[in-house]
């Protein structure tokens, strides 16, 4: 792995180092982890998708069999598991104490692209924010690679890169904290497409010019922070891609059987010349046609088996039991549909172990961005939970003389961020005006007392 004073010590050469930075990277580890990770996440389970059959000749090489059926079923389980973690703590955006904050970091947007880079973190380790300007961008661990300090483990650079086709040129960005500049290789040969230039622009509007770019100016420290899925700086993936294989092996071998009538099988006398391939034509020929030709000493006899599928189906269950217990997920199939409030939520405990120690490197990397703009608050998360809302809110008003209005919406099961802060303006209006028409109204009482002892 390359370092920030590795830059340094290489910028009278920097097109070298860039090209040896990315390719050194494309090794590590991290971003193979991270490529594969994304497979698994598009239900593309290498494993599965590169696995071949065999059949050995009567020499004893191996030949493709291109006779027997080969399906590819892969399971959908690592998508399932990142999507439910990351939507669980992110799917009601973040909110914080001053609503200019959230426009200051891209509005309503940044809930999009903080969900886009909860998503890639999980999947690939870590993803990467790019405050530009007035909102912000998100790079993968699969297009991203970052130069840390040696000193203080500190993001001090960065190189993304992209490519349509290997066959396309290849465009690079290097972020530093003085700039950002921007190249290109076509061929081979590399170019700057554009001089290292500042992060922010001053802009200025004239009737005549129109807008013109008169300054620039950088932020205190790179703007590009990085955000960890999990404070073990691994893909989710880890741990649990054996059991996926597993899984789908099994899966995809009991369709093979199915698809090839195992149940079926055949003996044939005098018919010791034949290697596998004879013998996968033969299946196919009988498949295909029905009938076959013998010599006179041959003869073919069928047998029925059933097909042992229930220690199949078993260890299938088995498999993806462990696969919840592991990832520490919530199997929404084994939540009954009229489970009690203290049974959901002890369903949901060990997804809420997990997610918090996820919501601390969110909560690290919205930091980050904040200590960019010079901003001190404090993000806030509502989670997408599945509830009982008739006990949930019972159980809630029961308590409501205890608690003020905004405690009480703000834990009632049915009500979204953005309906409790419209009920809350709505309420100190109706407030407000109330208190400005009581003084009306105890002056008209006034006089017509007045009135009345006249």
């Amino acid at each position: 792995m390359l370092t920030y004073q590795d830059l340094q010590e290489n910028q009278n050469n920097l097109t070298d180092f860039l090209r040896r930075a990315i390719n050194v990277y494309k090794s590590d580890a991290l971003y193979i982890t991270a490529k594969e990770a994304e497979l698994y996440a598009r239900m593309l389970n290498p494993t599965i998708m590169t696995y071949k059959k065999i059949l050995y000749t009567v020499t004893g090489k191996a030949v493709p069999d291109n006779y027997s059926a080969n399906h590819k079923c892969a399971s959908n389980f690592f998508n399932r598991f990142i999507t439910q973690e990351n939507q669980y703590l992110l799917g009601n955006g973040v909110t914080f104490n001053d609503d200019s904050t959230k426009e200051r970091l891209g509005g309503a947007d940044f809930d999009i692209q903080l969900q886009k880079a909860g998503r890639k973190a999980l999947v690939g380790a870590v993803s990467y924010g790019f405050l530009n300007d007035d909102h912000i961008e998100v790079f993968g661990a699969d297009e991203f690679v970052p130069l840390w300090d040696e000193e203080t483990g500190a993001l001090r650079s960065g190189i993304r890169f992209w490519q349509i086709d290997d066959r396309k040129p290849l465009r690079t960005t290097l972020f530093e904290e003085d700039g950002v500049t921007e190249y290109i290789c076509r061929s081979g040969t590399w170019s700057v497409l554009q001089e290292k230039r500042p992060y922010i622009y001053v802009v200025k509007v004239s009737e005549a010019d129109g807008a013109t770019i008169y300054d620039g100016q950088n932020y205190p420290s790179l703007p590009v922070v990085p955000l960890w899925g999990n404070p073990y700086h691994q893909s989710e993936l880890v741990g649990i891609k054996s059991q996926i294989d597993a899984y789908d092996l099994i899966k995809s071998g009991f369709a093979n059987d199915l698809d090839d009538v195992s149940m079926l099988y055949w003996t044939i006398t005098n018919a010791g010349g034949m290697d596998d391939i004879d013998l996968a034509k033969f299946i196919e020929r009988m498949r295909v046609t029905k009938a076959v030709t013998l010599d006179d000493e041959q003869k073919v006899e069928s047998h029925q088996v059933d097909i042992p599928y229930q220690s199949r189906e078993a260890y299938l269950q088995r498999l993806e039991n462990d696969l919840y217990n592991d990832a520490m997920a919530l199997n929404m199939h084994q939540l009954a549909s009229n489970a009690t409030a203290t049974a959901i939520r002890a369903s949901y405990e060990p997804l809420n172990n997990k997610v918090d120690q996820f919501e601390y490197c969110v909560i690290d990397f919205i930091k980050g961005l904040l200590e960019l703009l010079g901003i001190e608050d404090e993000p806030t998360f509502k989670r997408s939970m599945v509830v009982n809302q008739t006990e949930e809110t019972q159980m809630i008003l029961s308590a409501g003389q205890y608690l003020d209005d905004e405690t009480i919406l703000r834990h009632l099961p049915f009500l979204s961020l953005d309906e409790i802060d419209s009920i809350l303006d709505n309420l100190a209006r109706e407030d407000l005006e109330r208190i400005e028409t009581e003084p009306i109204i105890e002056e008209e009482q006034a006089i017509d007392e007045s009135v009345v002892t006249d």
